[in-house]
């Protein structure tokens, strides 16, 4: 694999460890009224925004999540990994060009929100959308959620196998105890990130059974499905660890730009 394709794989990794930190980091001082607030990934762009710097800052972002969006897109077309045309392949290169899909919008609205030219795009968006009312919203909203828990589910066997430093140069990783760290974060974040993206499915899920062609339910993302923890017994410590549990996610992220190898 080229140097290019690397440095923009490594760029992609960087950003998304940022956004899951911040989002973390947010959580976790909301959890204890220490000034955080239950962030989603939007949310933490507004969040740097008003930091000094903001526009700089999110920009990078920006250009990062686009960098992470276009590795996915690589992935799934070039399949450089080998992945394969199987059920198995075919389903990992389909979520991965979802997911390029995801994080192309969100570095883009990054951007277009950093050079405050986004508000032309919102003119009208705060009527209803049709599309998300009766049977057609009832199939969109159900078909999400099925995703998401499928993805949610897989975080948990990722977390279940402790593979995930099989693509990590783990000849590069200096020390055992270094390793250990990498591992440990990586089932943390995995974990935590399987829970909110379960609990996110379970609103689209819910969303979907309930629309019955005559209501609609708004969309909701990592920042409710942080207030659903919060909002059971010993919500507050809940909350805590799944906060911590995303800041770990992040910080595998890191690692992952650091030491991940890409040829097969």
């Amino acid at each position: 694999m080229d140097k290019k394709t690397k440095t923009i794989a490594f760029s992609g990794y960087i950003a998304k460890g940022v956004v899951y930190a911040l989002t973390g980091i947010l959580a976790l001082f909301e959890a204890f009224n220490m000034g955080g607030e239950k962030a989603g990934k939007l949310a933490v762009i507004d969040y740097l925004e008003n930091q000094i710097f903001g526009t700089i800052l999110v920009i990078l972002l920006g250009i990062g999540l686009i960098s992470y969006a276009i590795w996915r897109f690589f992935q799934s077309i070039s399949d450089p990994e080998g992945i394969g045309n199987d059920l198995k392949g075919s389903t990992k290169r389909i979520s991965f060009f979802i997911s390029g899909i995801i994080y192309a919008a969100l570095g883009i609205i990054a951007i277009l929100d950093a050079l405050d030219i986004s508000s032309m795009f919102q003119k009208g968006s705060g009527s209803q959308n049709s599309i998300l009312t009766g049977t057609t919203g009832t199939y969109i909203f159900v078909l999400i959620g099925i995703g998401l828990t499928i993805k949610g589910v897989y975080q948990f066997v990722k977390a279940y196998k402790g593979n995930f430093l099989d693509k990590f140069r783990i000849q590069s990783i200096a020390t055992i105890a270094k390793r250990r760290y990498i591992k440990r974060i990586g089932y943390a974040g995995l974990i935590s990130r399987g829970l909110v993206i379960c609990i996110i499915a379970y609103f689209f899920l819910t969303a979907g059974f309930n629309l019955q062609g005559n209501t609609s339910q708004s969309m909701k993302g990592t920042a409710e499905a942080f207030s659903f923890i919060q909002n059971q017994a010993y919500g507050k410590w809940l909350l805590g660890l799944v906060a911590i549990g995303m800041v770990c996610y992040g910080l595998f992220m890191f690692s992952t730009a650091a030491y991940r190898k890409y040829d097969t």
